[in-house]
């Protein structure tokens, strides 16, 4: 009961819903892509992606200063509840690669 109601809490925000779909449909993402594609602050960013990581949605791979964001290996609720969420039909933001990131930057200097 415990883990279900870690699951559904971690789920219960549309932007949460949106950051797994992003992952679902574009695979491993650093957090300044998903910060750039989602055009959301950083802070807030990164308090929704700790919610999801800690309801064990997400796996995190840091390399250097950067952490990148994958959806993980979840037991049998939360790979159910995945899949259900495969069948909403959202509007989810293109993705900007970290080369688009650092010609924006390049442009705007």
């Amino acid at each position: 009961m415990d883990n279900f109601l870690r699951l559904i809490s971690a789920l219960n925000d549309p932007t949460r819903i949106r950051i797994i779909k992003f992952l679902q449909q574009h695979g491993r993402s650093c957090v300044c892509e998903l910060q750039h594609s989602f055009d959301m602050g950083q802070p807030r960013l990164s308090r929704h992606l700790k919610i999801l990581k800690d309801a064990l949605f997400l796996d995190v791979d840091r390399e250097g200063t950067k952490a990148f964001y994958t959806i993980a290996p979840g037991d049998e609720m939360a790979n159910q509840l995945l899949k259900t969420l495969d069948s909403l039909s959202l509007q989810l933001p293109e993705k900007i690669s970290m080369e688009e990131i650092k010609q924006l930057k390049k442009e705007a200097a």
